[in-house]
């Protein structure tokens, strides 16, 4: 199947309506969270699940208006929301900001509407940082950009209600490696992160 078809295709898929998310379990005690929009949730979440220190990743929307939005709103941009993943993690294994560190090199943070192949408002990158997280969020943000030698586009923003997906977005490419894939090929993921960030790349 030509590439843009196939693109296509696994684009179509995730266009679906999404079931309630599930009940989600109390986080480990100490835990903190860190919300980070980067274009498909997909990938996002599959950038951090196997993270040392990190004891769940979920899938869901951040920085919008509406309470409980729905995922086809969202992706037509009725909601203000972006795809976005909160991360849980326990800060004596792993540093808040070495997880930001991480974000940088999962997206093209000089692209101001979206990632790669996926572009509009809910695709669009940020890192939604608490009052504590603040610092810590733009002193990544600043070494990454010297790292990269471009100006960023993506902000460090105020951190805001995060709402989870539906089931069928999480753990997605656990679930769905076939689909995964399929979209991955076809988006050239890959090969646009690696031209982005080189050997640094979170793939």
């Amino acid at each position: 199947m030509p590439r843009p078809l196939l693109a296509l295709v696994a684009l179509l898929a995730a266009c679906s309506p999404a079931p309630p998310a599930p009940a989600e379990p109390p986080p480990p005690p100490g835990s903190q969270t860190a919300v980070f929009a980067g274009g498909c949730f997909w990938s996002s979440e599959k950038a951090f699940e196997n993270v040392r220190g990190v004891s769940s990743v979920v899938s869901g929307f951040a920085g919008g208006t509406e309470a409980n939005p729905d995922y086809m709103d969202v992706v037509r941009g009725r909601t203000g929301h972006r795809e976005a993943v909160r991360v849980t993690f326990d800060p004596q294994v792993v540093s808040y900001r070495a997880l930001v560190d991480r974000y940088w090199r999962t997206i093209d943070p000089t692209d101001p509407n979206g990632v790669f192949c996926d572009q509009g408002p809910s695709y669009r990158t940020a890192v939604f940082a608490t009052a504590a997280q603040t610092g810590a969020a733009n002193a990544s943000r600043a070494a990454a950009e010297t790292a990269l030698g471009r100006r960023f586009v993506t902000p460090v923003r105020a951190a805001s209600r995060f709402w989870p997906a539906g089931a069928e977005h999480q753990d997605y490419a656990e679930r769905n490696p076939g689909r995964y894939e399929a979209y991955r090929v076809g988006c050239r993921r890959t090969e646009s992160l690696r031209r982005v960030w080189g050997e640094a790349a979170v793939t």
